[in-house]
């Protein structure tokens, strides 16, 4: 095993191209100068997802079709965390658009607040970008009472 005890800017340049090399400033090289780090921005979509889904009131990512997509690929066994999350990541800064659905009675815009809030936490704390900015779109309200008609064959009645 190599342990390695001298970064790349203490190691003496061996001739006179390594030495013009060494005395370059370090850019994008990571904070010790070992080499870059590369974020996917799927990655980054799926941090903000998993963020969100922890919110309480949001009741599922995503527009009606992209949705109905997931349902699918849920039945499958591959559920997609980054429905209804779009990013666009630069070198150093990200930005966030959401799409979402929220359950009644939840007010939205605090369902609304608490998700952007969670996606700034989440991608600064886990990524190390800084967030410009999180869009938010709700699209739709979930009504629990149009999951439990499906219930209704199963329950006994209530009066005979």
């Amino acid at each position: 095993m190599t342990i390695q005890t001298h970064t790349p800017a203490d190691v003496p340049a061996k001739n006179k191209q390594n030495a013009a090399v060494a005395d370059a400033p370090i850019r994008d090289k990571g904070k010790d100068g070992r080499g870059a780090t590369t974020v996917a921005d799927g990655v980054v979509a799926k941090i903000a997802g998993i963020a969100i889904q922890e919110i309480p009131g949001v009741h599922a990512l995503g527009g009606g079709a992209a949705r109905a997509i997931g349902n699918l690929r849920e039945k499958v066994g591959q559920k997609d965390l980054t429905q209804g999350v779009n990013v666009e990541v630069g070198q150093t800064q990200v930005a966030v658009d959401v799409t979402l659905v929220v359950e009644y009675p939840h007010p939205l815009q605090e369902v609304a607040d608490n998700a952007r809030d969670a996606v700034y936490t989440a991608i600064e704390d886990l990524v190390g970008m800084e967030v410009t900015e999180v869009n938010v779109t709700i699209t739709d309200i979930h009504v629990p009472s149009e999951d439990s008609e499906a219930d209704d064959a199963d329950r006994e009645p209530r009066v005979s």
